[in-house]
């Protein structure tokens, strides 16, 4: 604790207060009294003693220090207790709440606070309890915890990574809601599953499929019956529970496994009854599913005396469970990798596994034995992109069956490990530290939620609350929603971010079950109800028979919504219910003003004066400004509220190889959606988007009573004005709970590139310092920036402050707010949101455009405040757009959450402050990060004659000569030109020389490698009439995908003439073809396209345009933007445009960014299937956009039955498209192109595939490449 130096006499400023320190078993330690080790040496008259004897005293009597407050230095220090092997003592965490004190302090109250100017001003603020950094020390070591990999997967290899693995499925449910368990149930929910088996696939062993499961109560009749038989005696319902286990084959590891459950069990004081082997029917299984077949063994174990009722006994099984895997997992033994407890619980049991939808019933013999009663049956039908036989990735999980994608799973995964250290219960008691980590590292989304869930629910919330909590609806911009039901979602954002992404979730506890959908109902759930009691909810109807005239109510879930059958009441609880009952039971509104601030509602601030000590350009430069960053990107944002757009492509290098010096941001590329789960258009649905942040500790989320007296601040969006940040930096002056630390993010300049690294540590430490010392708001600034100091890139000092408060188990203690000159597009700024950043003051952007305003850039009605509004506007649109790309709705959800790829970073920076990211190939590190920035803040303050004056010309986004390499040059254009309109083959090799030999100066990945000829590999060349002829190789070459509309008839036309004349195929592009191009010219040429593309607006597709094609291209994306829809303007919309695309003359059209019939892998299979029926001869092609992860959505289209995929890389494309997304969407088709081959190998589908590669393609050496 830290005592106050400011109240009463110099004597009374100690505290004499006994401890009672507990080792890790509770067990009291003899230490004795603590008087001196907490009273300052000079209340005894000694003045002599140094703060170093101090510290060395507290050591002697075993204590250590971190940070709290220093009596001499004026310096937060704070005690930490260890034991004698260094593991953290648990001390009593309730240190503040029993009113320890002494002279001068108020009865529980051990809080001060310093002011904004550093002078000190009355109570309000505390620095963290003992029992508090108890906790984070265990929060901490559970961010450290082993990943726990399953074993059916392969390692990280090639460009293959397991994190990548996606699957979508069928899920469904039967229940009675009357409660009557009878087996009818069990077995209608076997006949379901049969019925959602065209919603899984197969790979290449057609026996291998990607599992499934049933989730059911537990039928007590059987088990009682059956472990009579092996000698165990049952107890009364409820008084039991059953784990159902996957263990090792082997006899020796799965004792070892056994004798951990065992003595856990006695451990936390319940019985242990009895092992039983799970009857099971291997004969059927394919050969990889029977080699990775586990050992099926349940576990009976009775209620322990002391459990005082049946959820204070699921309660401890849970605890149990937790405690038996960390123990299993810690022993990082590759024997008992395959231990897996797949449930445990007094009244629900799953089985589940990597069989067939037709082989579950007959593989789990219990299943289909008239004595398995149940009055509800939870079944899934996994679709995967692999082909891998894991076991423990089947659902239903041990509460949830889930039909989605969970997009901001690696920020969900974050805040829950860091919010641990902030978690107290009073059901769990000092059990709660058995259960870190909730998630464990490598586990898949559903895994992840279901452990979420399963916290929540056994922590005290009730199933639908919990529900509501991790998937709630939309709120921030529903107008119709009361004001009630607002400030219930409101209270809870602070406490929890949503879950976000395309779901459908079934969801039961064995008392209560239901289903909910995702804020935009992307995932299709449809239910009906019976006269006598039974509910069906399925991915679609008419998954069982049921007679039309037994229906009484047949619907669908909507966005937002929940299903809710109550088995005790039994009946159906309506949404309107649930949510009102809810809404009701607390005070929100209350609460919400007692621990929430809305910083727009504060009493406005003056600003910080602009810094005139330092010019402007200075600033600019060391920044890495350039002309077409104050021209090309911001000039619009500020005049017209929106972002920049540009021609689509783009032929610079990527960071790693450029000879330009790059920001950190250029290294990463925005992840988006295609095929396994939709993006979002966020116009059409603008209810469903917000931009809501919130700043600030976050509350301890199991309590339930509203106790806490932590404020966070709410920002409606998170891009601040100068004015906005200074109230921030204010608000200790008007909230006692709040306080600001600023820290200083830049380093001295004479310690050069070198001291980067130590500035980045001391920062973290000062970080963690000022949490310990109670801060709550810390904002990193680098406005000291000047000739004697250098900035650390501001991503490079929120990811490592992000991450290490995260390995503290501090990070849900504080908020991380950004105020930096460096970021000034859309890109800088969702990425420093991905990692961490809550909110960011781009002061220097914002001085940028009012001088540019001064200077008379701008039109005369724009103002100084409409410059700054408009620019804000922009970036939060272009925030929208990038979150939607992705399916993420909320800012809250994207913040932390990382929906990046790098390219070109080294694997150790990555490890070290961008942690959980994924870098496919390695390149520039720290050091290079630290010299470039020191080179740019020398160029800055140098004397260099062409900075002097004006700003760095560029050169990103137009060809300038002392600008950035472009792979299209005004000389090879115009070789180019020359070479097609003279046919000259000589002009031709010279344009391909002068591009090959730009490829070598490394301005792309392939321009890295080097062909070897014949001699190179020891082999002797071969006579050239041996080689395919080039009539033959022209025919798999495919005209970019470019549409009647974005190109003239006549343009297109002769494109599709060119293309059949040699064999090859020309692309409609998405607008649709004439029909009488169908039909031969007179003279024997065609105009008819050979593939016809479907994309997401369906313009022109029609029967007769389908069965007139060689191949169907269903358009995911495109490369240049993926993520977004195309757009043809209104004036392009002719009347012959609009015939064919069945549309209306000068109406601007715009493709949606999904296809709203694509909202997962098993929607795709079924419009493949569709085009097939449609036209059997042709084949059925996709086109994936090049990202890292691409080559797993290429295994699940080919288990979907296409013939043909298309990786398109982002350097090429036609027409107009968002900047951010021309540069910083998409990566370098060389990536996708080798991932996807690897993965189709990996899983044994390359012989089913064709593969093609687009995206800036420009000689034959690239397509030598590409078939390489």
């Amino acid at each position: 604790f830290i005592a106050d130096p400011r109240r009463g006499s110099p004597h009374s400023r100690g505290v004499a207060v006994d401890l009672s320190l507990l080792d890790a078993q509770g067990n009291e330690l003899d230490m004795g009294t603590a008087f001196d080790a907490f009273t300052p040496l000079s209340h005894h008259g000694r003045t002599d003693v140094s703060v170093e004897a101090q510290r060395n005293r507290l050591m002697l009597m075993g204590l250590m220090t971190t940070a709290g407050w220093d009596f001499y230095r004026n310096e937060w220090w704070h005690y930490q207790l260890f034991d004698a092997r260094r593991y953290p003592l648990v001390a009593d965490a309730d240190l503040p709440r029993r009113g320890i004190g002494g002279p001068g302090w108020a009865k529980g109250d051990m809080d001060s606070r310093r002011s904004p100017g550093g002078s000190w001003a009355g109570g309000g603020k505390r620095g963290l309890t003992m029992g508090e950094i108890s906790k984070a020390s265990v929060a901490a070591a559970a961010a450290n915890f082993p990943a726990v990999r399953d074993p059916a997967m392969p390692e990280r290899q090639g460009l293959y990574d397991p994190s990548f693995e996606k699957d979508s499925c069928g899920v469904g449910f039967i229940a009675d809601m009357k409660n009557r368990k009878t087996h009818a149930i069990v077995a209608q929910g076997l006949q379901i599953l049969h019925n959602l088996d065209h919603r899984g696939a197969v790979g290449a062993d057609p026996k291998l499929g990607d599992g499934c499961g049933i989730l059911t109560q537990i039928p007590h009749r059987f088990f009682a019956e059956e472990c009579a038989r092996i000698g165990i005696a049952l107890p009364a319902p409820g008084d039991y529970a059953i784990g159902q286990f996957f263990m090792p084959q082997d006899d020796a590891a799965r004792a070892v496994c056994e004798e951990i459950v065992a003595q856990t069990i006695e451990e936390e004081g319940q019985v242990f009854l009895g092992w039983r082997d799970v009857p099971v029917d291997s004969s059927d299984l394919g050969e990889a599913v029977r080699e990775s077949e586990p050992r099926h063994r349940q576990l009976f174990i009775g209620r322990g005396p002391g459990v005082t009722d049946a959820d204070d006994f699921e309660r401890k099984v849970f605890v149990l469970r937790k405690s038996v895997s960390n123990k299993v997992y810690k022993q990082q033994d590759r024997s008992t990798a395959t231990y897996y407890p797949v449930s445990m619980s007094a009244r629900t049991i799953v089985y589940k596994g990597m069989v067939l939808v037709t082989q579950l019933g007959s593989y789990f013999k219990d299943l289909t034995d008239e004595r398995f009663e149940s009055a509800i049956a939870l079944v899934h039908q996994r679709f995967a992109t692999n082909t891998f036989p894991s076991w423990r990735l089947a659902h239903p999980y041990r509460m949830v069956a889930h039909n989605g994608e969970i997009n901001t799973l690696r920020g969900n995964v974050n805040w829950m490990a860091a919010r641990q250290a902030s978690v107290d219960s009073e059901l769990f008691g000092a059990d709660i530290s058995k259960l870190w980590p909730i998630s464990y590292e490598g586990q898949s989304d559903t895994a992840c939620f279901d452990n979420a869930l399963e916290f929540l629910v056994q922590g005290g919330y009730s199933l639908a609350h919990a529900m509501m909590m991790l998937v709630p609806e939309a709120w921030a911009g529903n107008p119709l929603m009361n004001e009630e039901r607002r400030a219930f979602y409101e209270y809870h954002a602070a406490l929890m971010e949503p879950w976000d992404g395309p779901a459908a979730i079934a969801f039961t506890d064995g008392r209560q079950i239901g289903a909910t959908l995702d804020r935009n109902g992307l995932r299709p759930a449809r239910y009906l109800v019976t006269d006598d009691g039974l509910v069906v909810l399925a991915s679609e109807f008419g998954v069982l028979p049921i007679p039309e005239e037994k229906i009484v109510q047949k619907w669908r879930l909507q966005p937002g919504k929940m299903l809710l059958i109550d088995l005790e009441e039994g009946r159906i609880i309506s949404d309107d219910e649930i949510k009102k009952s809810l809404c009701l039971a607390n005070p929100y509104q209350e609460w919400l003003k007692r621990t929430q601030i809305v910083l727009e509602e504060l009493p406005p601030v003056e600003a910080r004066a602009q810094r005139t000590d330092v010019p402007l350009l200075d600033r600019q430069q060391a920044f890495g400004y350039t002309q077409e960053d104050t021209k090309i990107l911001m000039a619009p944002m500020a005049v017209t509220g929106q972002e920049a757009v540009g021609s689509m492509g783009t032929d610079t290098p990527i960071s790693a190889l450029s000879s330009k010096s790059k920001l950190l941001y250029t290294y990463f590329k925005q992840n988006f959606a295609q095929v396994t789960n939709p993006p979002i258009d966020p116009i059409r649905e603008e209810l469903v988007m917000s931009l809501l942040s919130f700043i600030g500790p976050r509350p301890n989320i199991l309590d339930l009573e509203g106790t806490s007296r932590r404020k966070r601040l709410e920002v409606r969006q998170p891009i601040l004005t100068n004015d906005d940040l200074e109230k921030i930096r204010c608000i200790g002056h008007y909230e006692d709970r709040f306080d600001t630390k600023t820290i200083d993010i830049t380093y001295p300049a004479r310690e050069g590139a070198a001291g980067m690294e130590g500035a980045i540590a001391r920062l973290c430490e000062r970080a963690e310092a000022a949490v310990h010392g109670g801060y709550n708001i810390i904002i990193l600034s680098d406005r000291q920036v000047s000739a004697e100091r250098v900035p650390i890139p501001a991503l490079l000092a929120t990811a490592a402050v992000h991450h290490h408060l995260i390995r503290k188990g501090l990070r849900t203690s504080v908020g991380l707010v950004v105020e930096s000159g460096e970021p000034r597009e859309i890109h800088h700024f969702a990425c420093l949101a991905g990692f961490g950043a809550e909110a960011i003051n781009p002061y220097l952007a914002f001085e940028t455009l009012e001088a540019l305003l001064d200077a008379g850039e701008f039109p005369k009605e724009v103002d100084r405040y409409e410059v700054v509004k408009r620019f804000i506007k922009s970036v939060g649109k272009g925030l929208l757009k990038v979150m939607s790309k992705m399916g993420i709705s909320t800012y809250q959800s994207y913040c932390g959450a990382q929906i990046f790829d790098a390219v070109g970073l080294r694997s150790d920076l990555i490890e070290t402050y961008f942690t959980g990211t994924i870098s496919s190939i390695e390149g520039v590190g720290l050091a290079e990060i630290a010299e470039e920035t020191v080179r740019r803040h020398r160029d800055a303050f140098g004397d260099s004659p062409i900075y002097r004056d004006s700003l760095d010309i560029g050169g990103e986004y137009a060809f300038r000569l002392r600008g950035e390499d472009h792979a299209w040059t005004p000389e090879n254009i115009a070789l180019l030109q020359h070479a097609v309109r003279g046919n000259a083959l000589d002009k031709y090799k010279a344009y391909a020389e002068l591009v090959n030999d730009q490829s070598s100066r490394f301005s792309t990945i392939r321009g890295l490698f080097a062909i070897k000829d014949a001699d190179g590999i020891g082999r002797k060349p071969i006579p050239i009439e041996e080689v395919e002829p080039a009539v033959d190789i022209v025919k798999r070459f495919a005209t970019g995908a470019m549409s009647f509309g974005s190109i003239s008839h006549e343009a297109h036309s002769t494109l599709a003439i060119a293309m059949n004349q040699i064999g090859g195929k020309s692309n409609t592009g998405e607008g649709g073809e004439e029909p009488e191009r169908f039909v031969p010219m007179a003279d024997g040429r065609s105009m008819r396209s050979a593939i016809k593309q479907i994309a997401s607006g369906r313009f022109g597709v029609t029967t007769e345009y389908l069965v007139n094609s060689a191949m169907m291209q269903i358009k995911i994306s495109q490369g240049a933007k993926p993520g977004e829809g195309g757009q043809l303007p209104g004036h392009k919309v002719d009347a012959r445009i609009a015939k064919v695309r069945h549309s209306t003359p000068g109406v601007g059209l715009i493709s949606p960014p999904p296809h709203h019939d694509i909202y997962s892998i098993e929607d795709i299979a079924q419009l493949i299937f569709d085009l097939k029926n449609v036209n059997p001869a042709a084949d059925v092609s996709v086109k994936l956009v090049s990202e890292l992860g691409v080559g797993t959505v290429a295994a699940g289209v080919a288990k979907a039955r296409a013939d043909h995929i298309t990786i398109s890389g982002y350097e090429g494309g036609t027409g107009a498209s968002p900047l951010t997304s021309i540069k910083h969407a998409g990566s370098p088709w060389e990536i996708g192109l080798a991932e996807t081959h690897q993965i189709l190998v990996m899983n044994k589908l390359r012989g089913r595939i064709a593969l093609q590669v687009d995206g800036g393609l420009r000689t034959g050496r690239d397509i030598v490449i590409g078939a390489l």
